[in-house]
Formats: C-alpha cells, sequence, structure tokens
C-alpha cells in the first residue's frame, strides 16, 4: 500500500534555497554595488559626466580593456593548449605541472607583481634580452599584458580542463577512420564542444584583468595617459578623498564591463543552442 503522502526529498526545496540564495547575493552583491550608486549621488549629472568623459579616464579605460582582451585571448589560445597537455598526455612531473597552473590563485598579486617588474624590466632576466633590440616590457602596456595573462590563464585551463576529460576519444579515432586530417577533426569535431568553455575561460579572465591591481600597479609604471590603469586612477582619487569623482569612475567601468560580459554571456548560449 503506497503513502498517501508524498516522500520529502534529501536536499531543500525551492522555496528554501531560493530564498538563501537571493539573500547571499544581496549581502555580497546587490548592497554593495547599491552603495556604490548611492555614492555617486553626491555629483550632479553634469559633473559626473565630466568625471566621466575626462581625458585621463578615458584614457585608463582604454588601457584597462584593451590589455585585459588582450591577455584574455592570449590566454585562451595557450589555456587550451595547456589543458590538452594536462589530459591527453602523460609525462613526468605531470602532477607539480597541474598543480602550478593554481599558483596565481594562492600568490598574493602584489607579489606577483614586484617579481615580474624584476624579471622584465631593462635590467632584469628577461627584460634585459628584448632592450638591445629596443622592445621595453616592464613600465609599457606589453608588460600589463603579460601581468593580467599571468593572473587570468588559470581560469581558462580549469574551466576546459574538465571538457576534454569528457569528450570521448572514439569520435576522433572515427573522423580520422574516415580520412579526415588533423586540423578538421580539431576543427569539426573538438572545437564545436570546446567554444562554450572557451568563452567562459576568457569571459573570467578578461573580467579578472578588467579590476586586476596588485599585479600591475608595479610592473605598469602608472604615466597617466599611457599605461595608467582605471584601477589605479580610481586609487589615485580615493587618496585624494574625491570619493565621488572615485565611484563615478567605478560605476562606468562596472557598466560598460557588465555589458560586455552580458554579451559574451549571449554569444556563449547561442553557440550552445547551435551545438544541440
Amino acid at each position: 500500500m503506497h503513502s498517501s503522502t508524498s516522500k520529502r526529498g534529501v536536499l531543500p526545496g525551492f522555496g528554501i534555497t531560493m530564498g538563501y540564495s537571493v539573500l547571499y547575493i544581496s549581502l555580497v552583491v546587490l548592497i554593495p554595488l547599491s552603495a556604490l550608486l548611492l555614492n555617486s549621488t553626491g555629483l550632479t549629472w553634469e559633473k559626473f559626466w565630466d568625471v566621466a568623459t575626462d581625458s585621463r579616464v578615458l584614457a585608463s579605460y582604454k588601457i584597462s580593456f584593451l590589455t585585459a582582451a588582450a591577455a584574455g585571448l592570449i590566454d585562451t589560445v595557450l589555456g587550451l593548449l595547456i589543458a590538452w597537455v594536462l589530459v591527453r598526455y602523460e609525462f613526468p612531473g605531470k602532477g607539480i605541472f597541474d598543480a602550478m597552473i593554481d599558483l596565481p590563485f594562492a600568490l598574493p598579486t602584489a607579489v606577483a607583481g614586484v617579481s615580474l617588474t624584476a624579471i622584465y624590466s631593462a635590467n632584469g632576466w628577461i627584460g634585459s634580452l628584448f632592450e638591445p633590440l629596443g622592445i621595453k616590457i616592464a613600465f609599457t602596456p606589453i608588460g600589463i599584458t603579460l601581468a593580467l595573462m599571468f593572473i587570468g590563464i588559470p581560469f581558462v585551463v580549469r574551466t576546459v580542463q574538465p571538457v576534454l576529460q569528457e569528450l570521448e576519444t572514439e569520435v576522433e579515432e572515427a573522423a580520422a577512420t574516415l580520412g579526415a586530417s588533423r586540423f578538421r577533426t580539431f576543427r569539426s569535431v573538438i572545437l564545436p564542444e570546446l567554444l562554450p568553455p572557451l568563452l567562459t575561460g576568457f569571459a573570467l579572465a578578461f573580467a579578472r584583468g578588467i579590476g586586476e591591481y596588485g599585479s600591475v600597479v608595479f610592473i605598469s609604471g602608472n604615466m597617466p595617459m599611457k599605461t595608467e590603469i582605471a584601477p589605479l586612477l580610481i586609487m589615485s582619487k580615493l587618496e585624494q578623498f574625491d570619493y565621488a569623482g572615485a565611484t563615478a569612475v567605478a560605476l562606468i567601468l562596472l557598466l560598460i564591463s557588465f555589458v560586455l560580459l552580458l554579451l559574451i554571456n549571449s554569444l556563449q548560449r547561442k553557440i550552445r543552442k547551435t551545438a544541440k
């Protein structure tokens, strides 16, 4: 005889989980963002527009977004190669190599910035090799890009790696049996499955790069209109007690980042629907 009452699930229902989710998001995300908006109310619209469109501010936006995008794109390619090696091949020291991928997560960003500056400066180990060629790395956008690559590469590797592990090699072998070249097998069989995680990894690395401060502040050189990033400009305004101006710069940075990430997520969903 079946019981008339339905069995309760082990996990909590929609009401409790949704309530905790909203509470968590409110405390961690929504309330701080609301405070950001409230701090900008001290500015009139004209003053806010003047701050947001100042030539120094626009230059910092340009440097932040271009270097973050360049670092994200390079990390996408390198992250795919690293994930491929870790998943498809066995070699001595693989566990150590795999663990080293997560070092940027554990290493304080300021320490990473000092180390990168020492290595890529004109008298550093690597920078000294490029200096005779007239190529400066530290205190240029190239140095900023390298720093952002360093802190962004784990996002791509850890996003792509599980998907590669789930891909069945039999499909690739079947494509090779049918006469497909390695490039065509990768383009037609493997790449469609990897596009969504690659876009996710790029979005995470890009978002982290936009707001990065510690690893960039030393190697950038902090030259206004040339190598000054937007987070550094925000800190400069805070040190000058210009809280409203700092909030205005941060708010514009937040809005642009949100729109770009929204477009990336929309493209990701479209690719997944097409793949199905």
